[in-house]
């Protein structure tokens, strides 16, 4: 399991070359204009995860499989999107169908490149953006409270409860805040995730910068940070120009790129791992001769369920697992040492995995 982030933003503030970079790929066309991308691309990017390596040269695997992470570049929005303007309805309809938001702002000053407003303002952009998502749901609440009427006068569960949770997702919209602030009760959960509402979608602010600024930032960037702070969300700085090289060099040469311009990490890192934090993400790894490969859960997934993302049979007859820390695996030397010093662990269905298990699950057939 790896999750599905959107990426959308205002015409040209970077969006496809930020999603060509990081897919290593040129089916978005970049271009000078608006709504230049209209279907929205897709691409599936490896995650990077330097522990994986270290699994695999241990435990001399063949192969290494990472996890997988898909980009969707969805056109660009503009004010009066949610009333179908520049084709808005179908691209709102993309965002719905993606895990988490990473909303590209443009924070660098470019005469020769049209700002849609002709001004460079990221906090003005992001609430046009941010407004036209809440009035989409708005519209999209109110149509469903008019359908649903006479179910909820006959006493139809599901319909009152829709109809609740419609109403609470309704009251915070129209004071102007995204439907995401609502306190959900865990009974709720399912129903409210049915809703399928815009605003609930967790938010990445991704602040596209200069490269002489992808390391520091801003002024543009300072006021988006402070923005993402006050509303509990994330914010990265890149620099789409320079992932956008970096894109074309192989691992040697990108690190000695990086290391010139100042970087620590390429801005690819810096978002999956902003994307994983976002979503309350962790991953786990299986290792052997044969490949050493990583798993994405949701924090908090149960031994069963984590084992249930390799095969829904190894959920359903699950035994117990055997897990090894990845410090124990790595500072050990493997699994046998490992096993040898008493680090693994045999464990049952209530076990929590936890981020960095190596695991091996038993099973029924």
């Amino acid at each position: 399991m790896g999750f599905k982030m959107g990426i959308v933003g205002l015409p040209n503030v970077g969006k496809s070359t930020l999603f060509n970079a990081l897919t290593r790929t040129a089916a978005a066309q970049a271009a000078n204009f608006p709504f230049c991308t209209i279907e929205p691309n897709v691409g599936e990017v490896a995650v990077p995860d330097a522990r994986l390596d270290q699994l695999a040269a241990i435990a001399s695997s063949k192969s290494i499989i990472p996890t997988r992470m898909t980009f969707v570049d969805i056109a660009g929005l503009v004010k009066g999107a949610s009333k179908g303007e520049g084709l808005g309805n179908q691209f709102l309809a993309n965002i719905r169908e993606t895990d988490a938001i990473a909303h590209v702002l443009r924070c660098f000053e470019d005469g020769d490149v049209t700002h849609v407003e002709g001004r460079v303002d990221p906090v003005a952009d992001a609430e046009t953006i941010d407004t036209e998502l809440m009035l989409a749901d708005i519209e999209s609440i109110e149509k469903r409270l008019q359908n649903i009427v006479r179910k909820v006068r006959g006493g139809d569960k599901e319909a009152v409860q829709q109809e609740r949770l419609m109403r609470a997702a309704l009251e915070v919209l129209e004071a102007g805040k995204p439907a995401r602030v609502v306190e959900v009760d865990e009974d709720d959960r399912k129903a409210w995730r049915m809703l399928q509402l815009l605003t609930t979608k967790p938010v990445l602010y991704v602040c596209n910068v200069g490269e002489a600024e992808a390391a520091e930032g801003n002024e543009f960037s300072a006021k988006v940070a402070e923005m993402a702070a006050a509303q509990g969300n994330a914010h990265v700085i890149i620099s789409a120009q320079i992932e956008e090289e970096i894109s074309q060099l192989d691992r040697e040469e990108a690190e000695m790129f990086l290391e010139e311009m100042g970087l620590a990490e390429a801005g690819l890192d810096r978002l999956i791992r902003a994307g994983y934090e976002l979503l309350h993400l962790e991953t786990y790894f299986t290792v052997g001769p044969k490949e050493a490969r990583a798993w994405t859960i949701k924090s908090g997934t149960s031994a069963p369920k984590a084992a249930g993302v390799i095969h829904g049979d190894f959920e359903k007859g699950f035994i117990r697992a055997e897990t090894i820390a990845f410090d124990d695996f790595v500072s050990l030397g493997g699994e046998g040492p490992a096993k040898e010093a008493g680090k693994m662990r045999a464990e049952g269905k209530g076990y929590v995995v936890k981020d960095g298990d190596v695991l091996h699950f038993l099973f029924n057939t």
